[in-house]
């Protein structure tokens, strides 16, 4: 029996890997004794898991299926929106470790509680909203992505967008609000191995022998393809990649739940650096897929379909299963980290400032049941914005630009003061926005601009106020630095 191309094996396979995810997340739901657990896995993240999971995240169905669909239509701006993130990964690689010290010093495990130690509730509350909303509109960059393999898989079955989605939002949810970080780091683990074996290994290698080897593969590439070209609209994904990486929430909370310092420098700079590998090899699998699927985009509807369109034209049955398992798990990798931060965001550091006698346990509950609140304000934005890549530079925009600078500030800047934060972050949030709705003039992305107010006034403001309005510092050294209690 076959559904299109795909064969009854595979979707056996598809399905039994999906039931496995849930089962292993629910199973974990037993480990979770506090909010720590539910938050931060108990602070006990290793290299190797830390690396999984940091990788699993980061490949995400935006960064997978949207950049191959950009380097089947547009090529080289798939590496150049991909390197800035690189590169910022690397550089948070070098002080995660300091995150992770802070975190475990002050019991912080979060951004907005840090800002909260430092300059007050009104930055806390504002930097939360800004993460929850940004978070849910990169889980509905997920979903998006998920919905649209699922419609692949459902083909003649009748499988719709919309079903697709509802199915890909109800499967992430369910481990994620059941075992919390300590699910999804685990989950990771199992999808990081399956998604490196049959996607970025196996897809590639069929398609370069499908092709007749690489010498083929290279006669027949149109090289204007890897020419490369910067305008104003790549200029500014590549300023929201490298400044959304000082403030992503998702990696401060994987620096926060590693067991040590060391680890998490260690973890993040190999999950970095698989993630460099793979850069390659996502513009190598687009363009492969311009030799192999000419037409994709007409047969399948959108380019984000480039790689599972792929997988299911090369591979023979059982393997095309396996390579389907692996694209769908680095999507659910992604969503139910992200999620996860919007839970914490909202639960933790909102909640508990109206409600500061919520016990550990209510919290925990709270937590389970605003993940299916959220989770289905993402599949309402996936329904509305079905382009994953879309969908994720809407989210990263306004908050690399509002949050990137002042994130760096709370950790390392004592002369920051909360006057200078909300200024800077309100600054950069009103010009991202206001630059999007003027029709980014120049067609120069809103991030740039976002970022240089965000800093202007960020510094303008904290000098200004420093003298009178001091606020703690995490370190000795100035007359006006205090302790975090």
């Amino acid at each position: 029996m076959i559904v299109g191309q795909i064969s009854a094996l595979d979707l056996a396979i598809v399905a039994v890997y999906l039931i496995v995810m849930v089962v292993v997340g629910v199973c974990l739901a037993q480990r979770i004794r506090n909010t720590d657990d539910f938050y931060v896995a108990g602070r006990s993240l290793g290299p190797f898991v830390l690396m999984a999971t940091v990788c699993a995240t980061t490949l995400g169905g935006s960064a997978m299926l949207g950049r191959a669909g950009i380097a089947y239509t547009e090529g080289f701006k798939c590496v150049a929106t991909a390197i800035p993130y690189m590169i910022g990964m690397f550089a948070f690689s070098a002080y995660a470790g300091r995150i992770q010290q802070v975190g475990e010093r002050y019991g912080v495990r979060s951004i907005p509680e840090l800002f909260g130690r430092r300059f007050g509730n009104a930055a806390k509350c504002l930097l939360s909203a800004m993460v929850a909303f940004a978070m849910m509109g990169t889980v509905a960059a997920q979903v998006t992505a998920t919905a649209t393999i699922i419609k692949l898989l459902g083909g003649q079955a009748g499988i719709s967008y919309e079903a697709g989605a509802l199915i890909a939002t109800v499967i992430f949810l369910v481990y994620t609000a059941a075992s919390g970080m300590i699910g999804v780091v685990y989950t990771d683990v199992i999808q990081f191995v399956v998604l490196i074996t049959f996607v970025y290994i196996l897809v590639p290698t069929a398609g370069l022998n499908s092709l007749g080897g690489f010498g083929s593969f290279w006669s027949a590439l149109d090289k204007s393809y890897l020419i490369p070209h910067i305008d104003g609209s790549i200029l500014g994904d590549i300023v929201t990649y490298l400044v959304f990486t000082m403030a992503g929430a998702e990696m401060w909370q994987r620096a926060f739940a590693a067991k040590d310092g060391k680890t998490a420098r260690q973890g993040m700079f190999l999950g970095t650096t698989v993630y460099a590998v793979t850069i390659v090899l996502v513009l190598l699998m687009g363009l492969m897929a311009q030799q192999i699927l000419p037409d994709v985009v007409n047969e399948y509807g959108s380019p984000d379909a480039v790689i599972p369109a792929l997988a299911i034209t090369i591979l023979p049955p059982g393997l095309t299963g396996l390579a389907l398992a692996g694209i769908l798990s680095v999507m659910m990798s992604t969503a139910d980290s992200y999620l996860l931060v919007s839970v914490q965001t909202l639960v933790h550091d909102i909640g508990t400032i109206f409600q500061p006698k919520m016990t550990e346990r209510q919290e925990i509950r709270w937590s389970r049941r605003l993940s299916v609140i959220l989770a289905l304000g993402a599949l309402a934005i996936a329904l509305y914005i079905k382009s994953a890549y879309d969908v994720l530079m809407f989210a990263w925009a306004f908050y690399a630009a509002a949050v990137g600078l002042p994130a760096m500030a709370a950790l390392f800047w004592r002369k920051a003061t909360a006057f200078g934060i909300l200024a800077g972050m309100i600054g950069g949030f009103a010009v991202t926005v206001g630059w999007k709705l003027a029709g980014q003039p120049f067609g120069l992305g809103a991030t740039v601009p976002g970022t240089i107010a965000c800093a202007v006034a960020l510094v303008t403001v904290s000098l200004a106020t420093y003298m009178r309005y001091p606020a703690p510092y995490l370190n000795s050294g100035s007359p006006h630095a205090k302790k975090l209690p």
